[in-house]
């Protein structure tokens, strides 16, 4: 709990705003102050801007204002107020419950340009083939209550890139991808847990190769920020392995001593940046 002084001059009343921990508006957060008996003085909601303002002058006096807000551990600050009748409480910042963050409520686009979508198999089991796809695109729903956000993303199946022609056209072959009878991958998260702090689980299902399979990332929010353009990004990592079998590509060589020329197991990672809003901006 903490103590702020009330300001001894301008309009009266209660001033303060409400940010999470990212400075982001908690707009459906209410202030209620309290009298060291416990009762209730005023109830206030904030604005869209995460800002309160209310007009009706407080009694001098010392005052107990907690914060709440769904998803939202409560916090408790005591004003002391002066004979203006003003608390002007500052900027009250709210963690998620349990200690977890992502952005705020709403839609965020994934921005290709700035992110990647890897995957890593073992070759020849002493080292490791990368690939990453080109052409993707994609959705992040934050929704208000957190655990019910949603994640769609699909990918151009022909787009894969080891850095390998040869290779490459294998893998798009009807021994691998298929991308002639099957041009997409698919994702659909969702729902999502808490894993820590900035990490979470989302829980969804992968299309690939004609199977639709579970399949779990592991999320961990990197934070957000403004852009060159005018708008506000956040940024994700995840990742996830994958046994081809379960997605019906069993094409192997073996090699000499019984060692497989490619691994069975393919490890995803994922750079997201999304932007918030339904468009990328133009640049």
């Amino acid at each position: 709990m903490t103590t702020t002084e009330a300001g001894t001059g301008g309009t009266a009343g209660l001033r303060a705003r409400i940010r999470t921990r990212d400075g982001w508006a908690v707009q459906h957060a209410v202030l209620t102050v309290t009298d060291m008996t416990g009762a209730q003085v005023l109830r206030a909601q904030a604005a869209e801007d995460g800002s309160v303002r209310t007009e009706e002058p407080l009694a001098a006096g010392p005052y107990t204002v907690i914060a709440t807000a769904v998803g939202y551990a409560p916090v408790a600050s005591t004003a002391i107020v002066t004979g203006s009748g003003r608390a002007d409480v500052g900027t009250v910042v709210l963690a998620r419950q349990g200690g977890v963050e992502l952005p705020p409520p709403g839609v965020w686009t994934l921005d290709p340009a700035h992110s990647a979508v890897a995957a890593t198999a073992q070759h020849l089991g002493i080292s490791s083939v990368h690939g990453r796809f080109t052409e993707f695109g994609g959705r992040i729903e934050i929704a208000e209550d957190i655990e019910k956000s949603s994640v769609e993303a699909v990918i151009q199946a022909a787009s894969i890139d080891t850095g390998n022609r040869m290779r490459d056209g294998h893998l798009i072959s009807p021994d691998f991808l298929n991308v002639e009878q099957y041009p997409v991958l698919t994702y659909h998260g969702s729902h999502l847990s808490a894993a820590g702090a900035d990490r979470w689980t989302v829980h969804g299902e992968l299309s690939m190769h004609g199977i639709v399979r579970k399949v779990d990332l592991d999320l961990t929010y990197l934070g957000t920020g403004p852009d060159p353009w005018g708008g506000v990004r956040a940024a994700f990592r995840a990742t996830a392995e994958l046994r081809r079998e379960d997605f019906a590509m069993n094409y192997n060589q073996v090699v000499a001593a019984g060692i497989a020329a490619i691994g069975t197991t393919l490890r995803v990672e994922l750079d997201i940046q999304a932007v918030q809003g339904e468009e990328l901006p133009v640049v």
